[in-house]
């Protein structure tokens, strides 16, 4: 049977090379490429891939939460973070989001390879060179309940501060969405009325800061 992988990156070239990867691997079938995660989200839902493998920043919707969506909306797909941070933070809340692996984008083809075959196996996959005591320092952390402000929004705030982060108007975020533009103003008003900041610079840098976009998104 063909195990089928969704590629999610923003940047074409990255994922041609990690498509020529997988493609050395047998009875593996990339059926399909995203540059963001709202394009992911719609082609998950066209091929039903048993993996994704999603980059962690990208523009209109980030992989962390495209990954929440994908895990709650289609429990069969599972995804691996792609990234080029070692950070511990990046690797815990591409756990929370739901992702059951983290590979780093330096991976070669034989740890690709094995990232792969743990996610067959129903396994969780961490690269090497992320430490090992993130997985128990996650579960503490679960333990203890407390996830800060980010993690009380809601899935359509935590959109909306990414496009007001990435610089998009009330109106283009209302034309990304597909909502009116009334519709996007309350989002905007209960966002900053819930993390306490009421300034778009302001929100900017509780973006960066809680790894929703980069400094040089």
């Amino acid at each position: 049977m063909t195990f089928k992988i969704l590629l999610a990156d923003n940047h074409t070239l990255v994922r041609a090379g990690i498509r020529a990867l997988l493609e050395q691997i047998p009875d593996v079938a990339v059926v399909a490429e995203a540059g963001d995660g709202r394009e992911a989200l719609k082609l998950v839902d066209q091929h039903r891939p048993n993996l994704v493998l999603m980059d962690i920043t990208m523009p209109v919707m980030n992989g962390l939460e495209a990954t929440g969506r994908i895990v709650k909306e289609y429990p069969q797909t599972r995804v691996v973070m792609l990234s080029v941070h070692n950070d511990e933070e990046y690797v815990l809340q591409s756990l929370r989001a739901g992702a059951v692996g983290y590979l780093l984008k330096d991976a070669g083809r034989a740890e690709l390879e094995m990232a792969v075959a743990a996610v067959a196996r129903n396994e969780t996959y961490l690269s090497p060179a992320v430490s090992r005591h993130v997985v128990g320092d996650y579960v503490r952390r679960i333990g203890g309940g407390g996830e800060g402000r980010v993690g009380t929004l809601t899935p359509r705030q935590r959109e909306i501060l990414q496009l007001i982060a990435e610089g998009k108007s009330t109106k283009e975020i209302a034309g990304i969405l597909d909502v009116s533009v009334k519709t996007v103003e309350t989002h905007r008003a209960q966002l900053m009325e819930r993390v306490d900041i009421h300034d778009v610079a302001g929100l900017v840098r509780y973006a960066i800061r809680n790894g929703i976009v980069t400094a040089d998104t």
